[in-house]
């Protein structure tokens, strides 16, 4: 079965050809990370504006890249929740159209469903049931994956998400953005142990996180410094916020797999791509005896393949919709 595939909730555009949930045929991306450099951020209004310019050209390049015509594909998934509102509504609209000019099944998917079904190409013999750790600019979540499409979340941040933090963290400490690349090879420069950050706990919620005292506390720290002319150790700062960070998840995420009895760990969206988190991660596990599954780089951030890999098992559950399906700037992943 192939499935066309679009994603475009924050600010990148994306299609692709996917083959029964594995086999990725085409994944193309318009960035726009350069457009948000110059503002330190991303602009919803000027996202928007961008994937409506882009995503026609893209669905026929990801066709031609795949070898498809429009005969072959049969199916169209589409991200729907969560995101930009605007953004969002891009991909979807344009995914109707597609989807009732062609006459094939439209399946919604959820964003973060998307970003752990990356694990699913990148590790074609993974089935349910595991724990996926899910954490991007968006999400941060502890969630139990029972069958492809039975989730279950376990834990979840109170506030921030973790690459919200991350992604404040650079902008103070000067980085380009996005941030998450570059504060990366800054913390590679020193072992830290300079600052002393805070880690929070939820009473009465063992998994949950919190991330804005940390946020805080960043930013207090490159302030103080600036105001009293004090040196600021950029590298150290760096490495002790991303040892925090991954202080709150690995344990957590730990401690879920305890209380589950699950084997298999998966880590999934933009903030996975962190080399501290992922070696974090893999000494833990390693220690616990689990089996840990890290999807490659390009499959960290967002994709159309990883949208088209969920679709399949979504339309296999005969979760598909109809043209009033909307979009939805949150939406739970077990919904």
């Amino acid at each position: 079965m192939k499935i066309l595939a679009f994603e475009s909730s924050c600010d990148e555009t994306a299609a692709a050809v996917v083959e029964d949930g594995r086999r990725v045929l085409s994944d193309v991306i318009a960035s726009q990370a350069d457009l948000h450099a110059l503002y330190g951020g991303v602009v919803p209004e000027l996202a928007s504006r961008k994937h409506v310019e882009a995503i026609a050209a893209l669905t026929e390049q990801s066709l031609r890249e795949a070898g498809c015509g429009r005969e072959e594909i049969d199916a169209v998934a589409v991200t729907y929740a969560p995101g930009l509102i605007g953004a969002v509504l891009v991909g979807l609209s344009f995914a109707k159209s597609v989807a009732y000019a062609w006459d094939k099944p439209l399946i919604p998917v959820h964003h973060v469903r998307g970003h752990i079904a990356a694990n699913y190409l990148a590790f074609p013999e993974l089935e349910p049931p595991f724990l996926a750790l899910a954490i991007s600019g968006g999400n941060t979540l502890i969630v139990d994956v029972r069958d492809y499409t039975d989730l279950k979340i376990l834990g979840a941040t109170r506030d921030d998400a973790a690459g919200e933090c991350f992604d404040k963290a650079a902008r103070v400490l000067g980085l380009p953005y996005p941030g998450g690349k570059p504060l990366d090879e800054l913390a590679q420069q020193s072992q830290g142990g300079v600052y002393t950050l805070p880690r929070a706990n939820v009473d009465g919620a063992e998994l949950d996180m919190s991330f804005s005292g940390l946020k805080t506390a960043v930013v207090n720290l490159a302030h103080h410094a600036e105001q009293t002319g004090r040196p600021l150790d950029r590298a150290a700062l760096a490495r002790d916020f991303t040892n925090a960070v991954s202080g709150e998840l690995v344990p957590r995420v730990m401690k879920a797999l305890e209380l589950t009895g699950r084997r298999t760990l998966c880590a999934a969206g933009g903030v996975a791509a962190n080399s501290v988190i992922r070696a974090d991660l893999q000494a833990a596990c390693k220690k616990a005896g689990c089996r840990l599954c890290l999807p490659p780089l390009k499959l960290c951030g967002d994709n159309g393949a990883m949208i088209g890999a969920q679709g399949y098992y979504e339309f296999l559950a005969g979760n598909t919709a109809g043209m009033d399906l909307n979009a939805y700037a949150t939406r739970a992943i077990d919904r």
